[in-house]
């Protein structure tokens, strides 16, 4: 390697469990502003369906979001089929969290 030659960037790290919560946070709060309610309380036991009143269509909205965020290797709909319709109506941030969490560790493994 030639001295005078910046050393190669380090790899991004990872994202954490805390970054793609406030990662998840910022962009429910970009598809609740819609409505003007962006000052709600986000945390891990809050539920999109009963605390933030989600349609489908917003659920949309995310998807598009994570996409754009994180790639393909996050994919919402995926996620939500595998689920039945309860579990998707207690479907928590921290649960959509894990998952995306999840989902970026398998795809570096790659």
């Amino acid at each position: 390697m030639n001295p005078t030659q910046p050393a190669p960037a380090p790899a991004p790290a990872p994202p954490t469990a805390e970054t793609v919560l406030a990662d998840i946070s910022g962009m429910l709060r970009t598809v609740l502003a819609e409505y003007g309610e962006d000052d709600v309380a986000i945390g891990m036991s809050t539920l999109f369906n009963r605390d933030l009143e989600l349609e489908s269509i917003d659920l949309v909205t995310l998807a598009g979001l994570l996409e754009e965020r994180y790639g393909q290797r996050v994919n919402l709909a995926e996620f939500l089929a595998g689920m039945e319709f309860d579990e998707i109506i207690e479907l928590t941030v921290g649960r959509l969290m894990e998952h995306v969490v999840r989902s970026l560790k398998s795809g570096r493994a790659g």
